[in-house]
């Protein structure tokens, strides 16, 4: 697998459209903090690890609905293994004017757009969320 963010994206975001209560995918130490992000922004209940059949370890993940729709509206990878994005704290993208938010891989984490730019660190620009 080329792009695991951008698997663990496009499972959430397939997931979503089919009202899926949760979804699995191949546990890293970059997607749980991916998921950190999101669950401290709101946009999925939580995640837990697990194991499949094969003792492979997994993170289920519990995603979120308001009123049957889904939370999480679109989900967009920015930097890919083809092109990496790279911003400065000032130049971090608010997504639809601060209503949604972009997940920042810096030097001090992984954080949302409004910590790195509070933080005034900037990084690779991984997805944003809304």
């Amino acid at each position: 697998m080329n792009d695991p963010i951008g698997d663990m994206l496009t499972r959430i975001r397939n997931s979503s459209m089919r009202g899926k209560s949760t979804v699995r995918t191949p546990a890293s130490k970059l997607r749980a903090w991916v998921l950190d992000v999101m669950q401290a922004e709101g946009y999925i209940r939580g995640y837990e690890h697990t194991t499949d059949r094969n003792g492979h370890p997994e993170l289920e993940i519990s995603l979120k609905y308001y009123e049957g729709a889904p939370v999480i509206r679109e989900l967009k990878r920015i930097s890919k293994p083809g092109r990496r994005v790279y911003m400065s704290a000032k130049d971090v993208p608010s997504v639809r004017q601060g209503l949604g938010v972009s997940i920042v891989s810096t030097p001090r984490g992984v954080m949302s757009d409004s910590n790195a730019r509070s933080a005034n660190v900037g990084g690779e620009v991984l997805c944003t969320v809304f």
